[in-house]
């Protein structure tokens, strides 16, 4: 797995929540999803901008949704994990496994 390929803590988190929200993930359900989960308040910047380099990695696309009249006729940006993200995640796990394998009990904090 190359530099490239490697996914931070949070794009890991971005992902799964991804995963989780289906085709209602856009950047407000992105960041409720990954409060409600992690219990970290992370702002919509670092959101969009975890999305647009997952983007640019080819883990994640986007597309617009249709205007909406509560968002003042704005149209929300819709995000869909693909193939090479669904690997990439896949990937991560499996090593954070292996480097856990046989540290049971968990190391204490301190």
């Amino acid at each position: 797995m190359g530099k490239s390929d490697s996914l931070g803590e949070f794009e890991q988190v971005a992902l799964l929540a991804l995963i989780r929200l289906g085709s209602n993930a856009y950047g407000a359900r992105i960041r409720a999803e990954i409060a409600e989960r992690t219990g970290r308040d992370v702002s919509l910047g670092a959101i969009y901008t975890t999305l647009e380099r997952l983007e640019r990695k080819g883990f994640v696309s986007s597309a617009r949704g249709a205007p909406t009249p509560e968002r003042g006729g704005r149209a929300k940006r819709f995000y869909k994990i693909e193939a090479p993200g669904e690997r990439a995640l896949r990937k991560s796990r499996e090593t954070m496994d292996r480097m856990w394998e046989g540290l049971v009990p968990a190391p204490s904090a301190g």
